[in-house]
């Protein structure tokens, strides 16, 4: 096994077993062996626990990244693209008995009082994905597919958030109900298309404003 081949061994082992224990219940040890890696050598390619932990977040980032390639696909409607991408989650975590949760979430619960440097690269990860989230949103805005009311940023990250704490209650119920409630509140209510319809049934109609004149 080349050097590059075992740091990725132990990112890719550490990755898992951090995201169903944890951080600090993870030990060293237990990776190394995990990743079929001799003992004693993991400060050969890591500074510290600390370190590696930031590593880790950079390989969750990476696979995150990958995940939200359907919000930049062009082809298909913005909304229906944002809602696939939270089902596609959604369908995950019930496949698994509605363990692990977000990584991302965990660590941010078990780390973020602890440790400045994660704190920082936590929030970079969450400004990461309300980013794409907020293009989407900009999107269906110019559309007019959702209520010109609303703030693509603000929403972006209302969203993260509901869908965090979402993943929080799904974990201690042990059932996807707060996901689905999650989605019937963002998709069937926050983010419910605009209908067009003609008024008096003639012309050409106009869009539904999101607030009325009076």
């Amino acid at each position: 096994m080349t050097r590059k081949d075992a740091r990725m061994a132990i990112l890719d082992k550490g990755a898992r077993i951090i995201h169903r224990k944890g951080f600090n219940h993870s030990g060293v040890q237990e990776i190394l062996d995990a990743a079929g890696v001799p003992k004693g050598s993991f400060y050969h390619y890591f500074k510290s626990k600390e370190d590696f932990g930031l590593n880790i977040l950079d390989y969750y980032a990476v696979y995150l990244i990958s995940r939200v390639e359907i919000l930049q696909d062009k082809n298909g409607q913005p909304i229906k693209r944002l809602k696939d991408f939270f089902d596609g989650f959604l369908l995950f975590f019930e496949s698994i008995g509605c363990e692990l949760g977000c990584p991302i979430g965990n660590l941010s619960q078990e780390m973020g009082d602890l440790s400045p440097a994660f704190r920082k690269r936590l929030e970079e990860i969450f400004l990461m994905m309300r980013s794409r989230i907020e293009g989407v949103l900009n999107e269906a805005l110019r559309d007019g597919a959702i209520p010109g009311s609303l703030d693509a940023r603000e929403t972006a990250d209302f969203i993260i958030n509901s869908w965090e704490g979402a993943i929080v209650r799904m974990k201690v119920q042990k059932n996807t109900e707060a996901l689905r409630l999650f989605d019937r509140m963002i998709f069937g209510c926050i983010l419910k298309p605009i209908t067009v319809h003609n008024k008096g049934g003639t012309g050409n109609g106009k869009r539904r404003k999101a607030k009325s004149n009076g």
